[in-house]
């Protein structure tokens, strides 16, 4: 969802009586059936309407900073929407509108390549962006000199974002809309209504002047390329329509973009409607019955937009949905700060189903995605799945969310499937041969001997993905396991004896708490530095002075190699 810089201070609530509360989910009427997926709720609403098919689901991103997971939240919300309404039978469409027409109003200070890898501008042609300010992002080069332009290189990452969680989406180029005509009929049908828009945008932006001469449409300047606000004058009278115009400053928020002074003629083609007439006129020209947005334009651009619909363009808007923003570890998405993070990186960490668990959930509630937690997600959707299958007890609450929403999770439910514990995965990852991480996970009962070879294969391509988290986070399960041989180490006759002992005690079975109390209790039985004691253990283990707590790590990992290593066996 973008907003093309044209917001303005709101004067007013939209004028119409039956204006739409975008407040979809928070405000379920009594009459309502309860759901126990909040995307049904909202599909009730969209065939209450009794739309044409195909039924036509839209997000739209304006192409700034850098493409992170915080802005798939829109295209995700959309596709479980769209996916209920295929269940139900419905043919559906899903559409993501790139408001790659925007100008560019400042010089981002992150970028990222089409691998996902974040860049500081010194690490590009910042050139191609900084002489470019005020232009559309379509005509402004891709600074990483792989595209066709710098917008055509956000949307490039939008879209792998979308097939990296296969989600169908249709990606529009709103530059292409213009060009090729199709956005004309709109755009006409507003300047010559521009009377009646300019009283409906008034009453939301203190700029617009009701009985001024304000004209929504923004050319582009054909000497200097920038877009421009100041049109002269309006003919709209044979088979090409144009305005003319006068290439003057543009206002980007606490900056001025000179405009180059030039005068000249464009047609609708040239140019661009204002974002507050663009986006319901994308409803009207893509014919959309819903769309989600953040709660920002849920105050703001909501109210003109659904005003603008029925009393300029006179077309009904789509159903609405405010979804609440996610943070990122606990503080909010921004390329500046540095705290983002792709749909990319985030496949590198888990599974494609756990990622798109994470957006089956309520979108109204406020959420963290913690990448230093990420094992608190999985073994959600690790229990999710387990409800579904009916392995675990679970209250009726519980049982009708997984019923419904697992398979639009997964590609295929599929009840052989094996799930590693993720910080189990982690312990594996220690150590680097795929054949004993296959043997430890037997051995420890997460792999079953009639398992199914493919069930094998993605249990354990989790260890790669729990490793990487360990490796991004430098967690507790950041160290190396020395398996293959004993490293050197040089123990004083009591801390052997010490060993040996606790080596007894693992043999007999414990759980992770009492292995890490054993280990103290021994180390003060034999007189031994508990400091000391557990170096001791991390040296035999990692060839390291220290690791992660012991006591756990020890349990996880087989029990045969732990009594033998301790032991100096093997």
């Amino acid at each position: 969802m973008s907003a093309d810089g044209d917001a303005d201070e709101e004067t007013g609530d939209a004028a119409a009586s039956d204006a739409i509360s975008p407040y979809t989910l928070q405000s379920e009427e009594a009459s309502e059936t309860r759901h126990a997926f909040w995307a049904d709720t909202v599909a009730d609403r969209i065939e209450a309407r009794d739309p044409d098919e195909p039924i036509v689901v839209k997000g739209g991103i304006s192409p700034s900073g850098v493409p992170h997971l915080g802005n798939v939240n829109e295209i995700m919300r959309g596709y479980f929407v769209a996916e209920v309404l295929r269940d139900r039978g419905h043919e559906v469409r899903q559409v993501f509108t790139a408001d790659d027409r925007d100008p560019l109003r400042g010089l981002p200070r992150t970028l990222c390549d089409l691998e996902g890898n974040l860049v500081d501008l010194g690490e590009v042609d910042a050139g191609a962006l900084g002489r470019n300010l005020g232009a559309p992002y379509t005509d402004i080069p891709d600074p990483f000199g792989c595209c066709d332009s710098y917008g055509d290189h956000f949307a490039t990452i939008i879209q792998d974002s979308a097939d990296a969680l296969d989600v169908p989406i249709e990606l529009v180029s709103n530059t292409e809309l213009y060009e090729s005509g199709e956005f004309e009929a709109v755009t006409r049908f507003v300047l010559e209504h521009r009377e009646r828009a300019s009283e409906v945008l008034s009453t939301y932006q203190d700029k617009v002047d009701a009985d001024g001469d304000y004209v929504p449409f923004n050319p582009i300047c054909e000497a200097c390329g920038k877009v421009t606000e100041t049109v002269t004058s309006v003919d709209l009278a044979g088979d090409e329509p144009t305005v003319d115009y006068r290439c003057t400053d543009m206002e980007a928020g606490d900056q001025t973009i000179d405009g180059c002074g030039h005068e000249g003629t464009a047609t609708l083609r040239e140019g661009k409607l204002p974002w507050r007439f663009e986006w319901p006129g994308q409803w009207q020209l893509l014919g959309v019955d819903f769309e989600p947005f953040g709660k920002d334009h849920a105050e703001g651009s909501w109210p003109s937009g659904q005003d603008v619909a029925r009393n300029v363009l006179e077309i009904e808007p789509p159903v609405p949905m405010v979804y609440e923003w996610f943070t990122l570890d606990g503080e909010p998405f921004s390329s500046s700060a540095g705290n983002v993070i792709l749909v990319s990186d985030v496949l590198e960490l888990l599974e494609p189903e756990v990622l798109r668990y994470f957006f089956v959930k309520d979108p109204v509630k406020a959420r963290d995605f913690s990448i230093e937690h990420l094992d608190q997600l999985v073994d959600e959707f690790d229990r999710l799945e387990a409800i579904y299958f009916d392995e675990i007890e679970a209250d009726e609450d519980e049982q009708a969310f997984a019923e419904r929403v697992y398979p639009f999770i997964v590609e295929e439910p599929r009840e052989e499937r094996i799930r590693l514990p993720y910080t189990f995965a982690a312990v594996l990852g220690m150590f680097d041969d795929p054949d004993l991480r296959e043997d430890v996970a037997r051995k420890e009962g997460h792999i079953p001997d009639d398992a199914p070879e493919w069930a094998v294969e993605e249990a354990l391509d989790r260890v790669e993905q729990a490793r990487n988290w360990a490796r991004r986070t430098g967690n507790e399960f950041d160290y190396e396991l020395k398996r293959t041989a004993i490293p050197d180490h040089d123990f004083d006759a009591a801390t052997e004896d010490a060993l040996a002992e606790l080596a007894d005690f693992i043999e007999a079975g414990h759980e992770p708490d009492e292995i890490q109390g054993e280990i103290y209790e021994t180390a003060k039985r034999h007189d031994v530095d508990v400091g000391d004691f557990f170096a001791a253990g991390y040296r035999l283990f990692f060839d390291e002075d220290q690791g992660p707590k012991l006591g756990p790590f020890l349990a996880k990992v087989d029990r045969e190699f732990v009594v033998a290593r301790l032991r100096r066996e093997r």
